[in-house]
C-alpha cells in the first residue's frame, strides 16, 4: 500500500489503540498511521508515544487541547496528510468496528479499479453488522436509505466512516467550510465528493461493535444527520 496512510481519531481509546495499530501496520510494510487524539484524559496519547519508539517513521501523533468533534479531527488529519502529499489516505475507526484486513480492498478499489473515493459498506451486500442491537441497525440502515433519498446519491451506505480517499477528492474540496462535526460529517464529505463528480465506489465490509471502550455516538450527533442533510442539499441547489 504504496503512499497510503490511516488517520485514526481517538478519545479514550487506551484500551484499543495498541493492538489496533500494530493491526494495521500488520496489513502492509508501506502503510502509515497518524493517530489524531483529542487530549484524551486516560492517556491515549501517551501510549501513542510510546509505540512510536517501536515504528519510527510510520507511526504519527497530533494531539489537539480538546475534544472538538469527530469532523474537525479528520480535517485537521486531512490537512497533515496532504502537506506530506500522501496518495491515500483513510477514515478509520479506533475500536475495531472496522476490519483492518479490510484495508487492502479499500485500496485496491482506488489504486486498482479507478474508484477516487472507496468506501467500507455495511449495506452494499445486505446487512453487514454484528453486535448491534436491532434498533440501532434499524436506525443506521433507514438513515442511510433517507440521505440516498434526500440527496440523490447513488451510495447505499452514506454515513459509513471506512473510506479511502485519493488525495485528489481532499485537495478538491473546501474543507474548511465543512460544517458538520458528528457522523453527519461523513454523509457531508461523501456529497461534496458526489457534487464534484468523482468516482465514488463501495466494498463490501463487516461491521462488529466495538468490545472495549464506550460509544460516542448520541442523539445530538443523530438529529444533526437527520435535520442536517436537507440544509445540504438546500444549499446545493440555491447554488446551481
Amino acid at each position: 500500500m504504496v503512499g497510503a496512510i490511516v488517520i485514526i481519531p481517538t478519545y479514550n481509546e487506551i484500551e484499543n489503540i495498541e493492538e489496533i495499530v500494530k493491526a494495521v501496520f500488520s496489513q502492509s510494510k508501506d502503510i502509515n498511521v497518524l493517530v489524531v487524539d483529542d487530549n484524551s484524559p486516560d492517556k491515549t496519547g501517551l501510549k501513542v508515544k510510546e509505540l512510536q519508539k517501536e515504528f519510527p517513521k510510520r507511526l504519527f501523533l497530533e494531539v489537539r487541547q480538546e475534544k472538538s468533534g469527530l469532523g474537525t479531527a479528520y480535517i485537521h488529519g486531512f490537512k497533515w496528510c496532504l502537506d506530506r502529499n500522501y496518495e491515500y489516505i483513510f477514515e478509520m475507526d479506533a475500536d475495531f468496528s472496522h476490519d483492518p484486513n479490510d484495508l487492502q480492498k479499500l485500496y485496491d478499489a482506488c489504486a486498482k479499479d479507478g474508484a477516487d473515493l472507496s468506501i467500507g459498506s455495511r449495506y452494499i451486500t445486505g446487512v453487514n453488522v454484528v453486535n448491534w442491537p436491532m434498533g440501532r441497525v434499524l436506525m443506521s440502515y433507514f438513515a442511510s436509505k433517507y440521505v440516498r433519498f434526500i440527496t440523490g446519491m447513488n451510495i447505499n451506505d452514506t454515513t459509513a466512516g471506512y473510506v479511502c480517499y485519493k488525495q485528489e477528492v481532499l485537495r478538491a474540496i473546501n474543507l474548511d467550510a465543512i460544517k458538520f462535526v458528528g457522523y453527519a460529517f461523513q454523509i457531508e464529505m461523501k456529497f461534496k465528493a458526489y457534487l464534484k463528480k468523482f468516482k465514488i465506489t463501495e466494498v463490501p465490509v463487516i461491521f462488529t461493535d466495538r468490545t472495549k471502550g464506550e460509544s460516542k455516538l448520541s442523539k445530538g450527533i443523530i438529529s444533526e444527520a437527520i435535520f442536517g442533510v436537507i440544509s445540504m442539499k438546500l444549499k446545493s441547489i440555491f447554488r446551481k
